[in-house]
């Protein structure tokens, strides 16, 4: 991550809800995409009530942020992720980090799992990550150079 990410706001609780529908609507195949009308419908199947009009406000705000673009298709707008699924997801997660934990991963994953029950999945993923964390801090450990004598 670079410093530029460290400082730029990422996106609002509800401009993350649109990026969801448009990241699950890319990876659906087809079109990249969905048009305002398709955002709003998935939004409000997921608890919300928003407005057509509200929606389109968002995705306006969010264009000239750089999260999304749009193209015309017939007489609707089909709008584009531009932000990346994996890089938001870590500068949101990162800067939680940060802010509440000041940066202790053990002191959020405490918070995080306990009082939840986690599947053999779950556990066995976290595992594989575990593993893979400790692959890279050996890699990139530089070897102490040995006292003469």
């Amino acid at each position: 991550m670079d410093n530029k990410d460290l400082f730029e706001p990422g996106p609002t609780g509800r401009e993350l809800e649109a990026l969801k529908v448009l990241w699950d609507a890319t990876e659906e195949g087809g079109e990249p995409g969905a048009t305002v009308r398709e955002i709003v419908d998935r939004m409000n199947a997921a608890g919300e009530e928003l407005a057509y009009t509200t929606v389109l406000s968002l995705l306006q705000v969010m264009e000239q942020k750089g999260l999304v673009d749009h193209v015309r298709q017939g007489k609707a707008y089909v709008y584009r992720p531009l932000a990346a699924r994996t890089k938001t997801l870590r500068q949101i997660a990162g800067g939680f980090l940060e802010k509440v934990f000041d940066g202790a991963v053990h002191e959020y994953l405490v918070h995080a799992i306990d009082g939840r029950r986690l599947s053999s999945t779950e556990l066995d993923e976290l595992e594989a990550m575990i593993a893979d964390a400790r692959k890279q801090q050996h890699a990139t450990k530089k070897p102490r150079p040995r006292k003469k004598g």
